[in-house]
Parts: structure tokens; C-alpha cells; sequence
């Protein structure tokens, strides 16, 4: 498909939170604060597991990734929200609105299909640990992260190609705070039935079908968790997949609250606070996770912290 022209709207007024000045005044530190941590967490979190030997397990190969991800999910809708925030012209044009919705799509998709394949090193790690060196090799973990980065294209330049070659008519306020679907489709003065139902369709492949993988992969290893003899046992492969388990409930928790509740029961200003947690709040608790929860990660960074101190005393 072709880009075409043949649209009244030039560019999109990013609505965000314009209707609570005040707000605003608040939200910009706290986003800028956020923002930062979240960005410095995830370099460091790559930095550890780059640097360290002991942290080149498949595990933490795909948690480098995680992290790389959630830097460049983040940077595709905070710096623009950060400048919305500050400035009356809250426009951004044509084109890049679709570059970031098309991103965000990207972005998003490689994040569900990562998780997915965590949960299955996971599952191999707990229920077949004498098969993990040869199931989880080089090979097949490159593989996975081949599918991570590339499945995503398609459906997301589809999704953008598609929504942006609809006509646009009338105002050209977008009431969100970056350019995500729902709130740019109120804006085409055309039916969009068929479009919805591909958009439907893609969310089942693209978010459940991995959370169904998921599920399936944690019900298999909370089973053979329950089977184990010891206490202790139990307690260390538990905490071995906790730090995943509770990323992957924040956020697909907060992205089914944005995405799953019927269009009734919810208002444009509730849709933008729930989407900062998954946009927001969800890529800065990441790293904070793995670092409290893991205790090779933990040991990671003290190393790291004290090979720093001692090279600046000497």
C-alpha cells in the first residue's frame, strides 16, 4: 500500500492532559524523574549482564533484551509526552504520529512475544533441567530473539500503513497523550468495521496467543514446583521465575485494563492514567524487580559497585 494524501488532516494536536492544568505542572517532574530511572535501570541492568561472566545464561540473555526493549518502548512516547507537557503547540505532524504509533505497535509486540519466550526458558529450566543446556542453546536462543525482532514488523507497519491511508475529516485532536489507535480511529470519517476486525485478530496473535503461552508455561512449572520434596527446593525454583511472573502481571494487567474493558465503561481521561502504567510506570519497575528479586543480578551489582570504588581508591 501507498501512502496517500488524500486526507484534510495535516497534523494531530496531541490532547494528553490539557484539561487539568494543574496536572500538568505535577505530572512533568514526575514523568522527567521517572523517565530517567527508567532509562538509567535498564543501561544498567544491560551493563551488568554485558560485563559479567556469570550472567550469560539464557536467562539474562532475554532480560538484556527485556531491558533494551523497555529503553526504546519508552523513548518512542515519553520525550514527546515530556515536551506536550511543557509547551502550548501540542502538535506533531502526519507522518509522525504514524512513526509512532507504528513503534508503539513494534515496540509492544516484540515485548509479548520476549515475555513468551521467557516463560518457556523458564519452563525448560524447572520441569526438564537435564535437557536445558541442549534445548536452550546458542542456536535456538538466537532463534527465539530472531522471532522476538522480526515478527513484529509486518503487523505493525500493517496496523500503521492501514489506519494512516484512512480518510481523515473534522478536527484532528487526538485524545490521548501519544498516538495510539483507539483515539487517532475516532478521528477517520469512515467505516472501520473491517479494519477493527484485523486489529482484533492481531491482538489475539500478538498479545494472547503469547499470554496463552504463558499461562500454559506456568502451569506447567507451578505443578512440577508443588511436586518437589523439599522446602527449600520448592523455594528456589520459585524464586528463580518470580521476577518474570510479576512483570508479565503488570504488564499485561495494565495493558488489558486499557485495552479489554468495553468501550462503555470507560472514560478518555481513566484510559490515559491506566495507559501510564503500561507506557510509564511497567519499564521503570523492570529493572527495580530483577535487581530485588534476583539474587545473582543483586550479587551482580555489588561486584560491579565495589570494582568501581576500589579502581577510583587506588
Amino acid at each position: 500500500m501507498k501512502w496517500r494524501n488524500q486526507t484534510l488532516v495535516k497534523e494531530f494536536i496531541l490532547v494528553g492532559f490539557s484539561s487539568m492544568p494543574k496536572g500538568e505542572l505535577f505530572l512533568f517532574p514526575l514523568l522527567l524523574v521517572i523517565y530517567l530511572a527508567t532509562v538509567a535501570g535498564n543501561i544498567l541492568i544491560i551493563f551488568v549482564i554485558t560485563v559479567d561472566a556469570a550472567l550469560q545464561s539464557p536467562m539474562y540473555f532475554f532480560l538484556r533484551n527485556l531491558a533494551f526493549i523497555e529503553i526504546c518502548f519508552t523513548l518512542d512516547t515519553i520525550p514527546q509526552m515530556l515536551i506536550n507537557l511543557l509547551v502550548k503547540d501540542k502538535t506533531i505532524s502526519f507522518v509522525g504520529c504514524a512513526i509512532q504509533m507504528c513503534c508503539f505497535f513494534y515496540f509492544g509486540c516484540a515485548e509479548c512475544i520476549l515475555l513468551a519466550a521467557m516463560s518457556y526458558d523458564r519452563y525448560v529450566a524447572i520441569c526438564n533441567p537435564l535437557h536445558y543446556a541442549a534445548v536452550m542453546n546458542r542456536t535456538f536462543c538466537y532463534k527465539l530473539l530472531g522471532g522476538v525482532w522480526g515478527v513484529g514488523i509486518p503487523f505493525s507497519l500493517l496496523q500503521a500503513v492501514w489506519i494512516f491511508n484512512l480518510p481523515f475529516c473534522g478536527h484532528n485532536k487526538v485524545n490521548h497523550f501519544f498516538c495510539d489507535s483507539p483515539p487517532v480511529l475516532e478521528l477517520v470519517c469512515t467505516d472501520t468495521y473491517q479494519f477493527e476486525m484485523q486489529a482484533l485478530a492481531s491482538t489475539f496473535v500478538f498479545l494472547m496467543f503469547p499470554f496463552l503461552l504463558i499461562l500454559i508455561s506456568y502451569i506447567h512449572i507451578i505443578t512440577t514446583i508443588l511436586k518437589m520434596p523439599t522446602v527449600g527446593g520448592r523455594r528456589k525454583a520459585f524464586s528463580t521465575c518470580s521476577s518474570h511472573l510479576i512483570v508479565v502481571t503488570l504488564f499485561y494487567g495494565s495493558a488489558s485494563l486499557v485495552y479489554l474493558r468495553p468501550k462503555s465503561n470507560s472514560s478518555p481521561e481513566v484510559k490515559k492514567i491506566l495507559s501510564l502504567f503500561y507506557t510509564v510506570v511497567t519499564p521503570m519497575l523492570n529493572p527495580i524487580i530483577y535487581a530485588l528479586r534476583n539474587n545473582e543480578v543483586r550479587e551482580s551489582l555489588k561486584r560491579s559497585l565495589r570494582w568501581k570504588f576500589f579502581s577510583q581508591t587506588k
